[in-house]
């Protein structure tokens, strides 16, 4: 099991509507991360960040599934006035983030 974290960070005033979107996430767009493989995908918040993740087979399949998807860019696009995701400029994707620690 292969896990991925993202960060990003929430505008002012928008928790409310983020948690909202969340709790109506699109039954297209669940199925979309099933098809990624993705799982015990988790969000948490703190002080207008937003840290994110998830565990899958495959980080790279997954990362390739979301990519091709587009209600994975609709959703992007829907998302897009509550947060702020900071894209690698190399990629167009989310950065990587670099596991420091681990504890099993």
């Amino acid at each position: 099991m292969e896990r991925f974290a993202w960060k990003a960070r929430l505008l002012p005033g928008m928790l409310d509507e983020y948690i909202r979107r969340h709790n109506e996430i699109w039954p297209e767009m669940t199925d979309t991360l099933n098809r990624a493989g993705i799982g015990n995908y988790t969000i948490w918040h703190v002080g207008g960040d937003l840290f994110g993740y998830y565990e899958c087979a495959s980080v790279a399949e997954a990362a390739r599934v979301q990519a091709e998807s587009p209600v994975v860019d609709r959703w992007n696009a829907y998302m897009k006035d509550v947060m702020v995701m900071e894209l690698d400029p190399e990629t167009g994707s989310q950065a990587l983030l670099e596991r420091v620690f681990l504890h099993e």
